[in-house]
């Protein structure tokens, strides 16, 4: 049997490595303490649960679903929007239920994407971009992200030869990995890179409800023209702790909407329609369990950069997402660093360079992380001696 070039020249997905490193220790019988892997590890709200329960009931829910979701579901997403963002979307042509934001922004690679085309993507950023742009037979582009330039892309030095066969632009903030923020006039400065070179913009916004100190962040489409040329990527998962159900949403410019939207009918059957009623329950009904997960994610966040300054570490504390992105000390690289506290402490920590080559210099930690555990990993970073 042979596998697909695509197949056999694609990497492991940085966490099935980083799972399989924690099961190797815990198999040794060694506590491990892991901030990798950014999975809200509180609860699911009771009255979303209920929703499901509910409708799991309902012989109607059984069936396959379509692919679009459900109208009341789109409805519910798009009235979500303007009250949180001020942003007007039509549910019927500009709001697309995902199984998942992953799922959507692994497709849109191949909806906006030909062999031999460009996707400038930013460098260090969440892997599937620039995987599902090679999956699709585009090359891609990095754009730097460095503390430089706080983290945002320099659109201004794209070569030109690089703009002629660039089609898709990715961002994503609040960032993963570097907890960095964007304002609105960034996003203006997007838009209208956009409309000039005639890119489509693809942002991903999973994180715009983690926040802290009473920071508030924006979207990608309340900037002036932003869906005339692009779509915006949100998820249930963060902001109402259900990651395991499966449920984000793709906004935005219609015929970009629409591409996805064929395409995904083409391979997907769907979101089960229980779980598009609890997302209903979710997005109209109390929204206190955003500011509640936001207390104890500012709580967890002021620990961990209390505890990684005091053991030599210049970290800045993130105004959102769940991640602190903190550099490692001089005479070590990303993966020396994670590989040294592994080994001596049990603590996991991503390295940087699992985001991109300008990832290096620095690892990351998530906040998802239960207390009890949090203070666990803090007392065994805090007996951690550097090697000499």
């Amino acid at each position: 049997m042979k596998l697909s070039k695509r197949i056999e020249n694609l990497p492991p997905y940085l966490f099935v490595q980083i799972s399989k490193k924690i099961a190797e220790k815990r198999a040794k019988g060694e506590e491990v303490i892991s901030f990798a892997i950014g999975d809200p590890d509180l609860p699911t709200p009771k009255h979303i649960l209920a929703e499901l329960c509910k409708a799991a009931e309902d012989p109607s829910n059984h069936r396959y679903p379509e692919t679009e979701g459900l109208p009341v579901l789109r409805k519910a997403m798009a009235e979500w929007y303007q009250k949180r963002f001020g942003v007007k979307l039509n549910p019927d042509t500009e709001v697309l239920p995902l199984i998942g934001s992953k799922e959507g922004i692994g497709h849109a690679a191949w909806c906006f994407l030909d062999p031999g085309d460009i996707a400038l993507v930013p460098n260090p950023a969440y892997p599937v971009y620039a995987i599902s742009s090679q999956l699709a037979g585009a090359e891609v582009f990095n754009l730097p992200l460095n503390k430089g330039n706080n983290f945002l892309p320099n659109l201004e030095a794209i070569p030109q030869n690089i703009l002629s066969k660039a089609k898709v632009l990715w961002i994503n903030y609040p960032n993963n990995p570097t907890g960095a923020v964007a304002g609105l006039s960034f996003f203006q400065e997007v838009s209208n890179f956009a409309a000039k070179h005639n890119l489509a913009v693809c942002h991903d916004g999973p994180y715009s409800e983690i926040a802290f100190d009473g920071y508030k962040p924006v979207s990608f489409l309340e900037a002036d023209g932003a869906k005339d040329v692009g779509i915006e990527f949100h998820s249930l998962s963060k902001s109402y702790n259900m990651t395991g159900w499966r449920i984000g949403m793709a906004v935005g410019n219609a015929k970009m909407i629409d591409a996805l939207r064929r395409f995904k009918s083409n391979l997907d059957s769907g979101i089960p329609q229980a779980i598009q009623l609890m997302a209903i329950a979710a997005l109209n009904g109390s929204q206190e369990i955003i500011n509640q997960n936001c207390a104890i994610y500012q709580r967890r966040r002021d620990r961990l950069v209390e505890a990684l300054r005091n053991i030599g570490m210049e970290v800045t504390a993130p105004k959102a997402s769940l991640y602190i992105w903190a550099p490692v000390p001089e005479s070590y690289t990303s993966a020396s660093f994670a590989t040294e506290l592994l080994d001596k402490t049990g603590v996991v920590v991503t390295p940087g360079t699992g985001y991109g080559t300008a990832g290096e210099g620095y690892i990351r930690l998530s906040l998802t992380v239960p207390d009890e555990q949090i203070e666990k990993g803090i007392a065994k970073l805090t007996g951690y001696k550097k090697s000499s």
